[in-house]
């Protein structure tokens, strides 16, 4: 340890815990267990193995968070190892496929893990988030949602923009904001609506939003603090099924971030409003086909 240890901030009582960062780990084997610098060194030494380098708002990036914030309040030293991630309970393990269309990366530690689909770069997608992106820098704005008929499609296609898509414009849109607890309700909505689960599914969207929403609750600077970007990028490959953004989507996701917001409003370019301008577009570009 350290001769001089950091002083523990006054809103950090507790220790961050792998319960904590990764709310689908299941049993008090590993959830309960402090995450430690020395863990986080483990994992990201096994991801940069096999991936050859640290992926953003992966596990390693993730549990390196909450390592350092750990450190930071004094709560564990450098060398401390509370979790044996490299012990007897399970490891850790970076594994990955490539299959038709996708690569799958599955990380496990402790014996409990989870897949992240990372998809091949797809044109339509991207012309549909940049248009996406347009409308919601032109529109979005701190108000209910406006009628259907408000707002016209830019580029006239009839292809319906998924919720996923949406959750990937907003990467673009505010990604630079840090996740709060109103973006983590928000993308659970959306996480919930596009998959038609009623839970969250592990090592999702909807599950690193909520860890990095608890994290960013007792970081004490900006740039300690994970991004709405690390968290929404490729958020399609992320989740297990999708589906064209709705109005009722839009209303669910919206009154989501509203009641979890101090202020009962929503982030004029978030995702709220990223939801609600593709089921705006969805609504024009299907009233616009042929009968």
């Amino acid at each position: 340890m350290s001769q001089e240890q950091p002083r523990k901030p006054e809103d950090q009582k507790e220790p961050v815990t792998y319960g904590d960062v990764f709310p689908g780990v299941q049993g008090a084997q590993l959830a309960d267990k402090v995450v430690t610098p020395k863990d986080a060194a483990m994992i990201q030494a096994a991801e940069n193995a096999v991936l050859g380098q640290t992926v953003k708002g992966g596990a390693a990036a993730i549990i390196q968070s909450a390592a350092t914030q750990n450190e930071k309040a004094a709560l564990v030293g450098s060398s401390d190892v509370k979790a044996d991630v490299g012990g007897d309970g399970g490891g850790v393990s970076v594994k990955e496929a490539d299959l038709p269309g996708r690569r799958i990366i599955t990380e496990s530690i402790g014996g409990q893990g989870s897949d992240s689909n990372q998809m091949h770069v797809d044109q339509e997608k991207q012309r549909k988030i940049h248009e996406l992106v347009e409308v919601v820098g032109q529109y979005s704005q701190r108000a209910p949602l406006a009628p259907p008929n408000t707002m016209h499609p830019v580029g006239g296609s009839a292809v319906q923009i998924t919720i996923g898509e949406a959750l990937e414009a907003t990467a673009m849109t505010a990604g630079q904001k840090p996740v709060e607890w109103s973006d983590a309700a928000a993308i659970q909505a959306a996480e919930v609506r596009a998959t038609g689960r009623t839970n969250i599914v592990p090592g999702g969207v909807a599950a690193a939003a909520q860890s990095a929403a608890t994290l960013n609750a007792r970081a004490t600077k900006d740039e300690e603090k994970t991004k709405l970007a690390d968290i929404l990028a490729n958020a399609t490959s992320k989740l297990p099924a999708d589906k064209p953004a709705t109005r009722r989507d839009a209303e669910g996701v919206t009154g989501a971030e509203m009641r979890n917001d101090p202020y009962l409003t929503t982030h004029p370019t978030g995702v709220a409003a990223s939801v609600a301008a593709a089921a705006r577009l969805n609504e024009n570009n299907s009233s616009q086909m042929p009968k």
